[in-house]
């Protein structure tokens, strides 16, 4: 019998918390027929949410990409945006429209250099970028992209337009060079020290030129884009996105230094316009665009559910279920213990590292009482949303995890059943793999006592 059998099938007993997780959860276990349900409980939504608790969880990027090929495959979806930057995302959606002179996913991700360059350089997203390739080359006409919705590429957005200008209005990208060169200290200083000379006004901010150039780049756009078709229409649909990367990376730095809440905000604002830029550029007639949304849970769950909200913090999830209401679905993914390739401080080596068991009472302790290796769980219907409605602990790892402060640096309060309209639990999950391992992770995963031995 399938291992996707619908766990109340399993199960009797009383109205304890752990039981209504059963009666309404799916098991996964690898089947072909895993998220049967969960397709079904996405109905005709217009946008899936696919999250993720860590950047670095190997059963992550494994399930999402299985999730992504049905909604690709099976409900048409024809965008992929993640949490990525622009210009390295775009290289890849060359790659896998045929479009670009890489010959292999390796090569198209090359540009994925930046910390922390395992977020997509692994082996999971090759495998998926190797998928939407030859998928592409098989149903043309239902072809999907792989797109980014991050914004920290100042320079490399920056580039990306005074190339495209180059090409089609030499005239245009010499008017750029001089507005964009009010950076030329940033690249050898950096995009974050710019920031905060900027704010404290020890040189002046750019803001001026990046949004002129926007306003003019957007001001041509009618005869850039009619100038070969679809080829034309396309490269003028990127520039634009990358010269919008370069105003808003802009006002992110110099958001730094007043506040986390402000630049947070910032960054997931600029994630909420790319999403929507998208889905309006690929709206057809009688045909809708599609996207299904790569992040952290993070940025995909709903901030007002989460003790964000209380600092003045949204979210991608929170814009987009404000802007679409039901034609969105958010899907969490949470573990109990395993490991992750994570890194110990921001820029240092990627590790594989062992992640604790869930603190007691918090969402992810309650998924492994149910005692199962994976599930998932909706959480609209009441007799579940009501006993897990919270607040408890969640915990989230981003590309830094500390163990030993773990309650302090990665668990904050939420309302799952809020936050999320379902999610995916595994139990027990592994590291994903870089495609550059360093010695760090190859000495990995060591017993917690290390080297003490108690």
């Amino acid at each position: 019998m399938e291992r996707t059998t619908s766990i109340h099938r399993l199960v009797t007993g009383g109205e304890s918390l752990r039981a209504s997780i059963r009666r309404a959860a799916t098991l996964l276990g690898g089947g072909a027929t895993d998220h049967d349900q969960l397709l079904a409980f996405v109905g005709d939504a217009r946008i899936v949410l696919l999250g993720e608790a860590s950047h670095g969880t190997h059963e992550f990027y494994r399930e999402r990409a299985r999730i992504t090929r049905r909604l690709i495959e099976e409900k048409g979806f024809t965008i992929v945006a993640a949490e990525a930057d622009w210009p390295d995302a775009y290289r890849v959606n060359r790659f896998v429209r045929a479009a670009g002179s890489d010959t292999t996913a390796v090569e198209a991700l090359a540009d994925f250099r930046r910390f922390p360059a395992w977020m997509w350089r692994n082996a999971d997203v090759v495998e998926f970028v190797d998928w939407l390739r030859h998928h592409n080359d098989r149903v043309p006409a239902a072809a999907a992209g792989f797109y980014g919705l991050d914004l920290y590429s100042l320079g490399a957005s920056s580039e990306a337009v005074l190339e495209y200008l180059q090409t089609i209005d030499p005239e245009a990208a010499l008017r750029a060079r001089r507005r964009y060169a009010c950076f030329d200290h940033a690249e050898e200083e950096g995009a974050q020290a710019y920031g905060y000379r900027a704010t404290i006004g020890l040189r002046p901010s750019c803001e001026d030129e990046v949004v002129a150039q926007l306003v003019e780049l957007r001001r041509h756009a009618l005869d850039y884009a009619r100038r070969d078709g679809r080829v034309a229409a396309d490269a003028f649909f990127a520039a634009e996105q990358n010269a919008r990367v370069v105003k808003n990376a802009e006002r992110y730095y110099r958001t730094m230094f007043r506040g986390r809440d402000e630049s947070w905000n910032v960054r997931d604002q600029h994630m909420a316009e790319t999403l929507q830029a998208l889905l309006a550029y690929f709206d057809r007639p009688g045909a809708r665009a599609r996207a299904v949304v790569w992040a952290h849970n993070s940025h995909l769950g709903d901030a007002r559910a989460t003790s964000m909200a209380a600092r003045g913090e949204l979210n991608l999830g929170q814009l987009v279920r404000e802007r679409h209401g039901g034609e969105a679905v958010a899907i969490g993914f949470t573990t109990d213990h395993g490991t992750v390739t994570a890194a110990s401080d921001w820029g240092a080596p990627a590790e594989r590292k062992r992640v604790r068991p869930a603190l007691a009472g918090s969402y992810e302790a309650v998924f492994h009482e149910v005692a199962e290796p994976a599930f998932f769980l909706p959480l609209r219907a009441d007799d579940v949303s009501r006993p897990l409605a919270g607040p408890r602990l969640e915990r989230a790892i981003g590309v830094i995890y500390l163990p030993h402060t773990e309650r302090a640096s990665h668990y904050f309060h939420a309302r799952l059943p809020e936050q999320f309209d379902g999610v995916v639990h595994i139990d027990e999950t592994r590291a994903v793999v870089p495609l550059e391992r360093t010695a760090g992770w190859e000495a990995g995963d060591l017993p917690e006592t290390y080297p003490w031995a108690v």
